[in-house]
C-alpha cells in the first residue's frame, strides 16, 4: 500500500501537462481506427453516424491541442471544447471524446489567472451544448447531463489539486532556501566573532598595556611583538575563514588541532592575563565538530575573561572521554579597573546554540563569591 507521505511527494511532482505531448497523437490516431468508430463518449444518446470528412476534422480539434496545453491553456481547451460539441451533435461518439477531461484537469492545473471566468465560461458552454442536444430530441434524462458536467467538475478539481500542491512545494523550498541562508549567515557571523572578537581584544589589551612599558624598552618591545603575532594569527584565521567562503573551496571546516588550545592560552598569558591550563583524558577516536566547539567555547571565555577581568586568575580544564568533551573557565573577581571593548552578548549566545547543535550543555553566570564560569559538555562523535 502507497503510504500518504509518498502520495504527497508523487503529487509535488506530478505535472499533468508532461504526458500531453503524446497523448494528443496517439488519442487520434486510436480514434480513426474503424474497430474504435462510434465506441467513445455518447452524451445525448443521438444516434451514430459513420465517420466523414467532419469527423476527422473533430477529432483532430479535439487531440492534437493538448500537445500543445503547457503554452496556451485556454485557447486549447476551446478548441477542444469546439471538437466535442461537433463530435457529439453530429452523432459520431469517437474515442477522441476523451480528450475533454483531460483538457479540463490540465486547465486546472496550468491556469493561474482567470480561472474562475474560464469556469464559469466553460459551464456555459456545456448548458448550451446539453440544451441543443436536448432539443434534438435525443431522449436522454437531464439527470445524465447533470452526472456527466459532474464529472467534468472532477477532472477541473483534479487539476487545481495539482496545482495548489505545486504552489505548496515551490513555497516550502523557497522557506527552506531562506532558512538555509538564514543559518548561513548566522554561521558566518558567528565564526567571524568568534575569530575576530579574540584577536582583536588580546590586541587592544596589549596595546593599552604597552603605554606604561615606555620606560621598559625591553618589556615593551615583547609587548608589540605580542600585538603583531596575535595580528598575523587574526589575518590566518580570516584568510582560512574566507576560503571556507569560495564555492571552490572544499566545504569541510577546519577543526583546531589538540596543541592549538595551548597555543591559545599562551597568547592569553600574553595579554596579561594569568591563566592555568589543565587537560585530561584522551580524545574519543571520532570527535566529529565536538573539538572545534570546546576551541570556541574556551576561546570565547578567555576573551570575556580579558574584556571584563584583565588580571584576574582564569583556570581553564578540559576534561576527554571516550563520549564526551567537558570545558570549565572560571575567572575570579575582576583586578582591573581598565575599561575594556564593550560586548554585544552574542559570543555566549552563539556558543550555547553551537553546543544545543551537537546536543549538549551549556552554562555560563556568576560564581558563588564572586568571578565567573563558563561550563560546557559537548558529545563527542556527533558530525553536525
Amino acid at each position: 500500500m502507497i503510504s500518504l507521505r509518498r502520495l504527497a511527494g508523487l503529487r509535488r511532482g506530478f505535472d499533468i501537462t508532461a504526458w500531453y505531448l503524446p497523448l494528443g497523437p496517439l488519442l487520434l490516431a486510436a480514434s480513426l481506427v474503424p474497430a474504435f468508430h462510434t465506441h467513445g463518449t455518447q452524451l445525448g444518446g443521438l444516434p451514430p453516424r459513420p465517420f466523414d470528412a467532419l469527423a476527422v476534422l473533430a477529432i483532430a480539434l479535439e487531440c492534437l491541442p493538448l500537445t500543445v496545453f503547457r503554452r496556451w491553456p485556454v485557447a486549447c481547451l476551446a478548441l477542444v471544447s469546439v471538437g466535442f460539441a461537433v463530435d457529439q451533435l453530429r452523432g459520431y461518439h469517437s474515442l477522441a471524446g476523451t480528450a475533454l477531461p483531460f483538457a479540463l484537469a490540465a486547465v486546472g492545473s496550468r491556469l493561474e489567472r482567470h480561472r474562475r471566468a474560464t469556469a464559469l465560461g466553460f459551464s456555459a458552454a456545456y448548458a448550451e451544448l446539453a440544451l441543443a442536444l436536448y432539443r434534438l430530441g435525443s431522449g436522454e434524462p437531464p439527470g445524465e447531463f447533470v452526472l456527466f458536467y459532474l464529472a467534468l467538475v472532477l477532472a477541473w478539481g483534479i487539476g487545481g489539486w495539482l496545482r495548489s500542491a505545486r504552489a505548496a512545494e515551490a513555497e516550502r523550498r523557497l522557506r527552506v532556501a531562506q532558512e538555509t541562508r538564514t543559518a548561513e549567515r548566522t554561521r558566518i557571523a558567528r565564526e567571524l566573532h568568534d575569530v575576530v572578537t579574540h584577536h582583536v581584544t588580546a590586541m587592544v589589551v596589549q596595546a593599552e598595556a604597552a603605554r606604561y612599558l615606555t620606560a621598559a624598552p625591553d618589556r615593551l618591545d615583547q609587548t608589540l611583538t605580542a600585538v603583531t603575532d596575535t595580528g598575523r594569527r587574526a589575518i590566518s584565521d580570516l584568510r582560512h575563514l574566507l576560503d571556507l567562503l569560495n564555492p571552490d573551496h572544499g566545504t569541510g571546516t577546519r577543526t583546531p588541532s589538540a596543541g592549538r588550545l595551548r597555543t591559545l592560552v599562551e597568547q592569553t598569558r600574553e595579554a596579561g592575563q594569568p591563566v592555568e591550563f589543565t587537560e585530561k583524558g584522551t580524545p574519543a577516536p571520532t570527535t566529529g565538530s565536538a573539538d572545534l566547539v570546546a576551541y570556541r567555547v574556551v576561546q570565547e571565555a578567555l576573551t570575556n575573561a580579558l574584556k571584563y577581568a584583565h588580571g584576574s586568575r582564569t583556570a581553564v580544564r578540559v576534561q576527554h572521554t571516550e563520549k564526551e568533551i567537558t570545558v570549565e573557565v572560571s575567572t575570579d573577581a575582576s583586578a582591573s579597573r581598565t575599561a575594556s571593548p564593550g560586548g554585544s552578548g552574542r559570543g555566549l549566545a552563539g556558543l550555547r546554540e553551537r553546543v544545543d547543535v551537537l546536543g549538549g550543555d551549556f552554562s555560563a553566570g556568576p560564581r558563588t563569591g564572586g568571578g565567573f564560569l563558563v561550563r560546557a559538555r559537548i558529545p563527542a562523535g556527533n558530525p553536525s
